[in-house]
């Protein structure tokens, strides 16, 4: 009998791996932005080593989008300059707030991110949610424009585990700062409609250009923006994701906090 338990617990976990781990890799879905499909899934580092992945997206013009991130109390980060490298300096160290502070370059379709947005987390640059967007050639929603983006929780200040430079280190559950974005965007209003669409995919321990872990369900979230001059407060419509991919989801919830996952 006991041998025979031991097979049942090699069989469950054969399966479990295969049906949400393996498989779910290969579940691509684009329904409600088909173009998103050729799309690029991870950023670049200066160096050309992998960035941050994608995992957020947002259709409007860049007014709407920095009117619901002023809404939603996050800042335009600062342009990377002597004077504002010293001011996250001093707030790092003297843990004072920087509200602005700048962001380290990214890149995409060969150019740094061209928006970026943060939070102070803790009255001091050192934590921080923060993401960075760049405008695509993609379209949604009739001339309406498609920016993808990277969110991530920036936890600390630290060494570079692949090139040793002073550099911010992201917290691994990157889903959790997904999420928290597109709840503070709901938050205002001023976010139409939510869904999702395939991103990196399903990964258990990737790594960015600082070696620094993280672990996705795979999927992005994609924000369609209320149009400039739109009058009323509209509930948000969630649009469904394919059956199978809610059910691997769900799995996911479920793994996240054997992840490390908040």
């Amino acid at each position: 009998m006991r041998r025979v338990g031991r097979w049942m617990v090699l069989a469950i976990g054969v399966y479990l791996a295969l049906s949400y781990l393996v498989l779910p890799t290969f579940w691509r879905h684009y329904e409600h932005l088909p173009a998103m499909r050729s799309m690029p899934k991870v950023t670049r580092a200066p160096d050309g080593l992998p960035g941050d992945p994608l995992n957020v997206a947002l259709v409007g013009t860049e007014a709407d989008i920095q009117r619901a991130f002023a809404a939603a109390g996050w800042h335009p980060a600062d342009p990377i300059t002597l004077r504002s490298s010293l001011a996250i300096a001093e707030g790092v160290v003297l843990h004072h707030p920087d509200p602005d502070a700048p962001v380290s370059e990214l890149f995409l379709f060969g150019r740094p991110q061209d928006l970026a947005f943060e939070r102070d987390v803790g009255g001091s640059p050192r934590e921080r949610n923060h993401v960075r967007f760049w405008r695509t050639e993609l379209h949604a929603g009739g001339e309406r424009s498609v920016w993808v983006g990277g969110a991530t929780f920036d936890r600390g200040v630290g060494l570079s585990h692949a090139t040793g430079q002073i550099t911010h280190h992201i917290a691994p559950d990157i889903d959790a700062e997904r999420d928290t974005l597109m709840r503070d965007l709901a938050a205002t209003g001023q976010l139409a409609a939510l869904y999702f669409v395939t991103g990196v995919g399903p990964t258990v321990n990737g790594r960015n250009g600082g070696e620094d872990r993280y672990f996705t369900d795979g999927e992005l979230a994609v924000g369609v923006l209320t149009p400039e001059g739109a009058t009323g407060k509209r509930p948000l419509e969630r649009l469904p994701s394919p059956t199978p991919v809610a059910i691997k989801n769900q799995f996911w919830a479920w793994l996240r906090p054997a992840l490390g996952g908040r």
